[in-house]
């Protein structure tokens, strides 16, 4: 039997010729991953191991990205933790205030992952990485702690799901408006421990941006990590960002898949994901009339150049609505410079937004944007559960950087195709 893309790169990290779903391996790791939030725990667990040394200074990466600039004295007192021991220890990849990013932004950016990579991470969407067809998923921060003194993790082999994508995207349309059709189709634990890969001659159709996007998704359907397909858009994107040589990995036609969707992409329209699951995705056919108090543009799922792009063309020459707040937030300090030379910060701006320094905070209620009793938001992060931007009983909507932009300038869910209906049939 043929093996998938991840069940590849797994064998090869595990020195094997092959492995099978459910199969136990002991992997070699490309890059261990932290944060502010979880790297302090995985740093008073190494405390434990006894091990002078990292395994590697090179393939450890802490990023503060989630409360800092740091909010409070607990948040300055992590950072702090982090610093110490980045510096006691020598690693090279560590990334505060002043050259940093959102972390699953900031990591692709920094060409600290090519293709064919095994890759664990303390932060649930690492599974970003996938779109630079790459093994990637989330850990807890003691399985962190072990990967950055042994340089090696623990893995269940998962099964896989297939998505073969055909057709174009049309105008307006995101990968964000297609991972949420296909979490909407499966559901939050569809994709329960199993690889999402994605393939197709649609996948010609999506920038890096989208896929970025889609592969940081894949853990709301319950993924263990989602994969794309290495073509020439991939290979692009690791030669400019300076990364590694890539080693791609192709599934076997005769693969086994637990199951097999086919998306035609020219089919999906704007969609919205409904409090308080990623798996509540409709429509505009479907959506009434929602009022709306806050709008967040940006997160490591759309603050991407192309995601402000998206957001600006919507708010350029348009005034955000009465009573509503608009928080964009570049990803990382470089998309923040790209966006200021282009003029889209002073779009933002002149619209009635606020751009902030590239930062977590509004997407887990933690600050710069936490909702209070009663408030709807709708925004570009990655999950809307309840009490995730703040007070429990608010409420989230999830869509695309164009869908939020439009929903700013009416103060109510909106679709970009309504806003830019003289556009969209161009």
């Amino acid at each position: 039997m043929g093996m998938t893309m991840t069940q590849k790169i797994l064998a090869a990290h595990s020195g094997q010729k092959s492995v099978t779903a459910g199969q136990l391996i002991l992997a070699d790791l490309d890059l261990v991953l932290g944060n502010d939030i979880t790297s302090p725990v995985a740093i008073k667990e190494f405390a434990k191991l006894n091990k002078n040394k990292v395994f590697n200074k090179e393939k450890i990466t802490m990023i503060m990205d989630h409360f800092a600039p740091n909010k409070d004295i607990k948040a300055a007192e992590q950072c702090k933790l982090c610093r110490d021991f980045c510096g006691a220890k020598d690693i090279t990849n560590f990334y505060d205030v002043g050259e940093m990013g959102i972390e699953h932004a900031f990591v692709p950016e920094k060409g600290l992952v090519t293709a064919g990579d095994c890759v664990i991470g303390a932060d649930s969407h690492t599974c970003t990485y996938g779109a630079l067809g790459a093994f990637s998923t989330g850990v807890g921060s003691t399985d962190m702690a072990c990967g950055m003194a042994i340089g090696k993790a623990w893995f269940k082999v998962p099964s896989a799901i297939k998505i073969n994508l055909t057709g174009k995207l049309r105008k307006y349309v995101s990968g964000k408006d297609v991972i949420l059709n296909i979490i909407g189709e499966i559901g939050v634990d569809g994709a329960l421990y199993r690889s999402i890969e994605f393939t197709g001659d649609g996948l010609a159709s999506l920038n890096m941006s989208d896929r970025l996007c889609m592969a940081n998704m894949a853990i709301e359907a319950g993924a263990k990590n989602g994969i794309f397909e290495v073509d020439d858009v991939t290979l692009d994107y690791l030669k400019e960002h300076d990364a590694a040589k890539p080693k791609i990995f192709k599934a076997d036609d005769d693969a086994e898949y637990e199951r097999i969707l086919s998306i035609d992409l020219s089919e999906i329209e704007p969609t919205v994901a409904f409090p308080h699951l990623p798996e509540n995705a409709l429509t505009f056919e479907d959506i009434g009339d929602i009022p709306i108090d806050q709008v967040v543009i940006g997160s490591c799922t759309n603050g991407r150049l192309e995601d402000l792009m998206a957001a600006a063309e919507i708010m350029e020459g348009r005034q955000v609505a009465k009573n509503v707040r608009v928080i964009v937030i570049p990803a990382t300090q470089r998309i923040y410079l790209e966006a200021m030379e282009m003029g889209l910060l002073r779009t933002f701006i002149e619209c009635g937004a606020i751009v902030s320094t590239p930062t977590c905070g509004p997407c887990l209620g933690g600050h710069t944007g936490v909702l209070a009793e009663g408030e709807r938001a709708i925004s570009t992060t990655n999950r809307n559960f309840v009490g995730r931007m703040g007070h429990p009983k608010s409420e989230i909507y999830l869509a695309s950087p164009a869908t939020a932009a439009a929903s700013a300038v009416r103060g109510r869910i909106t679709s970009p195709w309504e806003v830019m209906k003289n556009e969209v049939h161009r």
